[in-house]
């Protein structure tokens, strides 16, 4: 399949995913592939056919080349809401870093955050009596906390490894 078939899918995917929202009142459960994809293209991964290794794309060119990602979907339909929380993390695969997927309402990606593995297992066993951690789950909140914003609709990829919290908020002033 072409990468052009696959753009045309992926929109269809998502004119969809707002259909169903609309009609039901409830989220498709699409927004992972649509993330998986949204990141491989913005970021230049490569997507993993078999998804048994606890990844799901790898890293093409720097600072990624190699690196195995998680790649995890949000979609914020209310900002007022507290309590996001992201998919269950594979903390018993190998895998490099996880990225996760901000999208808006027509689950267009509007940000994209990174945290290192090492990140991501120092904040699960902070708190090892919660039973979520223990299952590798994590709010949106305190996993854009860890991570480094890598890619934003309005700037494009952001190449600076070290981000600035005021970036996100410069939009909202």
């Amino acid at each position: 399949m072409s990468v052009y078939a696959s753009d045309k899918l992926i929109s269809e995917a998502r004119r969809l995913a707002v259909e169903f929202r609309a009609a039901t009142g409830k989220p498709l459960g699409i927004s992972n592939e649509i993330a998986e994809f949204d990141a491989a293209r913005l970021l230049d991964l490569e997507l993993c056919k078999e998804r048994n290794g606890g990844f799901d794309a790898i890293g093409k060119k720097t600072p990624r080349v190699g690196k195995r990602i998680q790649i995890k979907a949000r979609a914020i339909f209310d900002e007022n809401k507290s309590g996001q929380r992201i998919g269950q993390l594979k903390l018993d695969k190998e895998w490099d870093s996880v990225m996760l997927v901000i999208m808006d309402e027509k689950y267009l990606p509007v940000e994209i955050y990174e945290a290192p593995r090492s990140a991501v297992m120092q904040a699960l066993s902070e708190r090892p009596e919660n039973n979520r951690n223990k299952r590798g789950m994590m709010s949106v909140a305190r996993f854009k906390n860890i991570a480094h914003l890598v890619w934003t609709s309005v700037d494009g990829e952001i190449q600076d490894d070290l981000w600035d919290n005021q970036l996100a908020n410069r939009g909202n002033a």
